[in-house]
């Protein structure tokens, strides 16, 4: 029986129109063929012009059936493949994977006083990726001080590839700490050519807004295509900064900037799976620091997910962005509004999903244990329902009847581990909670934290394997020191 019409989903998320999106890919166009791009490189610049592309210096200039072009190579879902099979990851489409914060110079304790980062930081990080159910993968996590930063990379990917059985995010600095990394991969898994079968690392290459690339950056770019590897391409355009204050405006600039990053990957290898990704963010212009807990950014990465899904292809945005420089109520809320609204817009690679502070100035462990919980509360959220007659137990309904009580009945018994539990959040009454000492949030991961590394057990990897990585980084150095 139809008793009403179907009824409409309600989202109050701004959803665009196809022709609102096509409004700002058509200003994309015209600020590439007007504008055009920087690539800040002669080689590159060359590679475009030897397909048709109109160029001045390094500048590279774009027309409509060019994007096009690239576009239709591209793939909306690829594989990326672990050394554990178990944690291999397919993106795109409707799966997604978290990952934690990235990059972070400095270590954020729960009363807010930082310290500069460590290797030690990282391979804590290595461990807290191993034993996590909720992140898919590592990051760069944090930028260690206390080692010579030319060949940091070297030891931060052997810490990953060692420690961790994850999927690999790549060193992406510059093209030969790309190099380096596809190297020790190929060690990894049976040969670098054999990489060009495999998708095995991702690495994420950020747009120099406006309209250019480093020189390094765009070597990225390149190092990874030629091996098929997947990219995400990426921004964070300062509203009022390095870009226009009116978002619309700033949509169709940061849409320009990765269109051309998409298009390099795909003439130097059709088919090399790229992610369209922006962390973009208002400029508070009392403070001048990029407001990464602001509104807007919400915005711009619902925006950000709607135009990767018009060009048919994966979206990478953040996650539990905050301002905060301690793991608060602000962080809570700030990094929990945004983290929701990814995962529900559809998001597929989600960036600083735990651990993030302070505008990306910092890691908090702590923050770390506490967004994890809430990642996993989201997962949970997003779970469909499963309406059918057999589901909706009339007969128990029946059963209990008018002011009865479900405390005792055995459907009870059956089926209360179905429910969610509430992780390191507090669900005690407030009485047993002030016994057990009236903890915090913060203080009750701190402990979680200690409990987590002291479990940790390192993953079985072939001692030849292993040798040989230690073996390619000893030697690289060595090189790099002559």
């Amino acid at each position: 029986m139809n008793l009403k019409n179907e009824p409409k989903i309600v989202d109050r998320m701004q959803t665009f129109s196809n022709y609102e999106l096509t409004i700002i890919h058509e200003a994309s166009l015209k600020i590439l063929a007007r504008t055009g791009v920087d690539f800040n490189d002669d080689t590159i610049c060359r590679l475009f012009k030897h397909h048709g592309f109109k160029t001045n210096g390094s500048k590279v200039f774009f027309g409509e059936a060019q994007i096009i072009s690239a576009l239709q190579s591209t793939v909306p879902e690829f594989t990326l493949h672990a050394r554990n099979p178990e944690y291999t990851l397919d993106i795109g489409n409707d799966n997604f994977v978290f990952l934690p914060t990235g990059g972070a110079p400095n270590i954020a304790d729960a009363q807010g006083n930082q310290r500069p980062s460590t290797l030690a930081d990282y391979r804590k990080c290595c461990k807290l990726v191993q034993t996590s159910d909720q992140l898919g993968m590592g990051s760069a996590m944090v930028q260690p001080t206390d080692i010579p930063a030319v060949t940091t990379h070297l030891d931060v990917m052997l810490s990953y590839m060692t420690l961790c059985e994850k999927p690999i995010c790549g060193a992406t600095g510059y093209g030969l700490a790309t190099r380096n990394t596809l190297e020790m991969a190929g060690i990894l898994f049976g040969g670098k050519e054999k990489l060009k079968q495999m998708p095995v690392v991702i690495s994420v290459v950020n747009v120099m807004s406006p309209l250019q690339y480093s020189k390094e950056q765009a070597e990225v770019i390149v190092e990874m295509a030629r091996f098929r590897q997947p990219l995400v391409i990426t921004n964070m355009i300062l509203a009022g900064a390095s870009g226009p204050v009116s978002l619309p405006s700033l949509l169709a600039l940061g849409n320009a900037e990765i269109l051309a990053g998409i298009v390099l990957s795909q003439l130097v290898n059709p088919g090399t799976p790229v992610i369209y990704g922006s962390t973009s963010a208002p400029m508070d212009m009392r403070t001048m620091v990029s407001a990464v807990g602001a509104s807007e950014t919400v915005k711009i990465a619902s925006a950000t997910i709607q135009l990767a899904r018009f060009y048919n292809l994966p979206s990478r945005t953040g996650g539990g962005l905050t301002d905060a420089h301690l793991p608060d109520a602000q962080a809570l809320a700030e990094g929990t509004l945004m983290l929701s609204m990814v995962v529900r817009n559809g998001a597929n690679f989600i960036y600083h999903a735990c651990g993030q502070m302070g505008s990306y100035i910092s890691l908090s462990f702590e923050k770390w244990l506490i967004d994890e919980q809430v990642c996993r509360i989201v997962r949970q959220m997003i779970e469909p329902m499963e309406i059918t007659s057999e589901t909706i137990d009339v007969e128990t309904i029946c059963q209990v009847g008018t002011g009865g009580s479900y405390l005792t009945h055995p459907t009870t018994f059956q089926q209360f581990r179905t429910l969610s539990s509430p992780g390191i959040f507090n669900r005690k009454g407030y009485s047993k909670w002030k016994t057990e000492g009236g903890k915090p949030i913060d203080l009750v991961a701190s402990e979680k934290l200690v409990q987590r590394l002291e479990s940790y057990e390192k993953p079985p990897i072939d001692q030849g394997i292993e040798d040989r990585l230690h073996e390619f980084v000893k030697l690289t150095k060595a090189g790099a020191e002559r």
